[in-house]
């Protein structure tokens, strides 16, 4: 079993995010996590999910997506060739004795302290999932009452960009017959 980060540029347009994981839903693929956000051209929303399997699988996961109209572009991300990164928000039961151990263990990770109660305090990390579960291993012998995360989000490096959806949108066009 592999782990494929798939970043998809899609049309910004309503249930697409329901199509997407229904596709998986409906072929029986497993999602490990799935973010999206419009992305700095509004007409177009980028999402990035995160599945395992073997070979094949993903292979058929890749193809299937490809397949829906409201795709218009799929890229396959790797450690060498993107950036990913997480955040995680973690409620810990902290009283005034247990606060400094917190703080230092959170120092080290570059993490925020964003929320401090009597009984209890948030942090705010971000970075890559090896980090968030060094972070959390760290944080075993405290209580935590709450954690969120957000799941994998995650850009290929270089200078292509969203700009290139423009000649996606043209040869769409042109197969379409406008």
């Amino acid at each position: 079993m592999r782990k494929q980060v798939y970043s998809l540029l899609v049309d910004n347009t309503p249930g697409v995010l329901s199509r997407i994981a229904g596709l998986f839903s409906r072929r029986g693929f497993s999602i490990d996590s799935i973010t999206a956000g419009v992305t700095a051209d509004s007409r177009f929303t980028r999402i990035t999910v995160v599945a395992s399997g073997d070979e094949r699988i993903l292979s058929q996961i890749e193809k299937q997506v490809r397949k829906l109209e409201d795709v218009l572009e799929i890229k396959l991300l790797n450690d060498e060739e993107a950036v990913y990164r997480e955040l995680i928000l973690i409620k810990i039961r902290a009283d005034a004795a247990l606060r400094p151990g917190i703080i230092a263990i959170a120092d080290v990770f570059r993490a925020k302290i964003i929320d401090v109660e009597k009984e209890s305090l948030i942090v705010e990390l971000t970075g890559a999932q090896s980090k968030l579960e060094a972070f959390l291993n760290l944080l075993d012998g405290y209580e935590i009452l709450e954690l969120a995360r957000t799941g994998i989000t995650g850009l290929s490096r270089g200078s292509q960009d969203i700009a290139d959806a423009e000649e996606i949108l043209r040869k769409r066009a042109e197969q379409d017959g406008f």
